[in-house]
């Protein structure tokens, strides 16, 4: 019976003194490979089954490349480069799309969300934090905490630079890949595992957690919260923030549909449906009350900003004068919608 894999990936990485995983790059990954190719794999590494992160040599890099050439030419050809690597290199087999267990199983899976090979919420990422280890991100790689001033007093001494650019459990996007089609004004603020569609633009104060992302084409110029998609042509304003929880409901997907617009400053926490619109300033969470208009904007009705997600086009705005939370509805949210991205 062939092998079968949910993914698959050749990874080289950084390990601590202690030879435990900082983080590891895979160039190629791969989702549902050929069984073929698995079988090719699983014979030259001895793997047995399940999700696991197996430990390679050169030789075995080299063999694998060899045994490859045929069955997928992509893969060969990264293996031949991985043989000449004198940093430790890893293969990572996943049986099933199940809770992680390593640190090298965990990198695999945010690369599969930014070469966009799986969307955001399509991965069981359970059990994460613990396996991402905080390390310093410096411009000599990934620096184990503990070996940092080590390190930093051995630069010193031969006068070479090292800079310590953050402390964290997430690396730079761009650092392991630059989807096409994308522009970032300032890539330190796009985590590796976001998702960035083609055609999507992120401004300076835009950011992307991992596990959130935009489908593209669309700007960002306020927050993406981990648990967050944004549709095709959306635009969240300047300093506008999002949320992954749903108050007093659990965790949810917080989805933005196509041809939305969240204002500067304004923030969701429901899914929101195509062409909505939320006024700037305005922060919209699942217990809001919001006062339904009808066209001549008399109040229809007062429900909760929960009982509105994922309705199609809505206004979200506040009454400057009562300060209470409205939503105009049908030909009226679609004309002002509509206005409004032509002023934007």
């Amino acid at each position: 019976m062939p092998t079968t894999l949910f993914s698959l990936a050749f990874g080289v990485g950084t390990q601590n003194r202690q030879n435990d995983w900082l983080e590891v790059f895979y160039a190629q990954p791969l989702i549902r490979p050929a069984g073929e190719l698995c079988d090719a794999v699983a014979k030259c590494i001895g793997y047995s089954g399940g999700n696991q992160a197996i430990a390679i040599t050169t030789n075995q890099a080299a063999e694998l490349a060899e045994r490859l050439k045929s069955l997928d030419p992509v893969q060969s050809a990264l293996l031949t480069r991985l043989a000449e690597s004198h940093r430790p290199l890893v293969a990572t087999l996943l049986a099933e799309d199940a809770q992680l267990s390593s640190t090298p199983e965990a990198y695999l899976k945010l690369h599969l969300l930014s070469h966009r090979l799986v969307k955001p919420h399509g991965l069981n990422l359970a059990g994460i934090f613990p396996l991402l280890p905080n390390v310093a991100w410096t411009n000599q790689g990934a620096i184990d905490l503990t070996e940092l001033p080590a390190r930093q007093l051995e630069a010193r001494l031969k006068g070479t630079p090292l800079e310590v650019t953050s402390v964290d459990k997430f690396p730079k996007m761009t650092d392991y890949v630059v989807p096409a089609g994308v522009r970032i004004a300032d890539c330190a603020r796009i985590r590796l595992g976001a998702y960035v569609g083609e055609g999507t633009t992120v401004m300076h104060e835009g950011f992307i957690n991992f596990n959130g992302g935009t489908e593209g084409p669309g700007m960002i110029e306020g927050r993406v919260s981990a648990g967050v998609f944004v549709g095709k042509g959306s635009d969240l304003g300047g300093g506008c923030s999002t949320m992954g929880t749903l108050s007093g409901g659990g965790n949810i997907i917080i989805s933005v549909g196509e041809g939305c617009l969240i204002g500067a400053n304004a923030g969701i926490g429901i899914p929101l449906g195509d062409r909505n619109t939320v006024e700037a300033g305005l922060y919209l969470t699942a217990g809001t009350k919001v006062n339904l208009l009808d066209e001549g904007n008399q109040l229809v009705q007062v429900v909760k900003a929960r009982d509105l997600a994922g309705q199609a086009d809505l206004l979200f705005r506040r009454n400057s004068q009562t300060g209470a939370v409205e939503c105009k509805t049908h030909k009226t949210a679609i004309e002002l919608n509509e206005a409004l991205h032509a002023h934007n």
